[in-house]
């Protein structure tokens, strides 16, 4: 079996982040910091981790700060040559992008995450893709879409990153009917959108990391409304069960909710105490507040 390589990926990122009012009145909450890097940069880092080599952004009015950040300042470099800040240079430098590695799409109307997803269908073509929520974010030894490149290179099929989850939580997720477990891979059987407690099939839930393949397009062009009266990303997911592999990943790592007030304040200190160069003193601070 041909299997494809993986070079792509589609970042939705249109939401308005209405939880971090007012801190995202104006700028984009995937802009919001952990320790001293946006959230976006994190996802991008890690994509290209994994080997992906092309991105689209699916975005929505006001987030024209997403596309700056990636864009070359040319005033603030001269500054900080002129500075002799030659270190901090050599990191901007090193994470700049290749040019027309980046482009982006429009989201006129908030329709859910499979219309996201559907938005950047001239981008995804013919080809796997993957697909990266920024507000997920990841604290792990290798990095979470790494895992699944590696998971999709073996099986040749659809792979989602799953944890497991509280049950009252379940509604929250999209959440796997599950089959045969090898090793981290569990196959899937079927997918339901944010189940009631009592009828979920499990509490196996996907998070946002997707490998897919690109017969999902197919599936979210017939633009079918589930939970919320939202085009579904799962429900369009669960049409390609029984046509072509499909696991869940039991991925290693920490995962942290960005889009929630608590998992990101827990991620600026996780992510601190895993900085050589911040967790002494962090740990110093710490104690003194638990110890008040």
């Amino acid at each position: 079996m041909s299997i494809k390589p993986l070079r792509k990926a589609v970042l939705p990122v249109a939401g308005l982040g209405t939880r971090f009012l007012p801190a995202t009145k104006a700028i984009p909450k995937e802009m919001l910091p952990v320790v001293d890097r946006p959230l976006i940069q994190y996802a991008i880092d890690e994509a290209r981790a994994a080997g992906i080599e092309q991105f689209c952004m699916v975005t929505g009015r006001g987030k024209t700060a997403l596309i700056d950040h990636f864009d070359i300042a040319f005033e603030l470099e001269a500054t900080l040559h002129e500075r002799g800040k030659d270190e901090t240079l050599g990191m901007l430098r090193s994470e700049a992008m290749e040019p027309g590695s980046i482009v982006t799409v429009r989201q006129q109307v908030p329709l859910g995450l499979g219309h996201a997803i559907w938005c950047a269908r001239a981008f995804i073509g013919d080809d796997p893709f993957a697909i990266i929520l920024p507000d997920d974010l990841v604290l792990s030894d290798t990095p979470c879409l790494t895992q699944l490149a590696e998971a999709y290179r073996q099986t040749g099929g659809n792979v989602v990153a799953v944890e497991e989850v509280p049950m009252e939580q379940v509604h929250r997720y999209g959440v796997l009917k599950t089959g045969e477990t090898q090793g981290n891979l569990v196959e899937v059987l079927g997918l339901v959108e944010k189940p009631k407690r009592e009828v979920a099939p499990s509490n196996l839930s996907i998070i946002g990391r997707y490998v897919l393949l690109p017969e999902v397009i197919a599936h979210l062009a017939r633009m079918e409304r589930g939970a919320g009266n939202e085009v579904q990303l799962t429900d369009a997911m669960a049409k390609m069960i029984g046509h072509a592999p499909f696991f869940g990943l039991k991925f290693e790592g920490r995962r942290f909710d960005c889009g929630d007030k608590i998992g990101y304040l827990e991620a600026q200190i996780a992510f601190g105490l895993s900085r050589p160069d911040l967790s002494p003193e962090i740990r110093k601070f710490l104690k003194a507040y638990t110890n008040a």
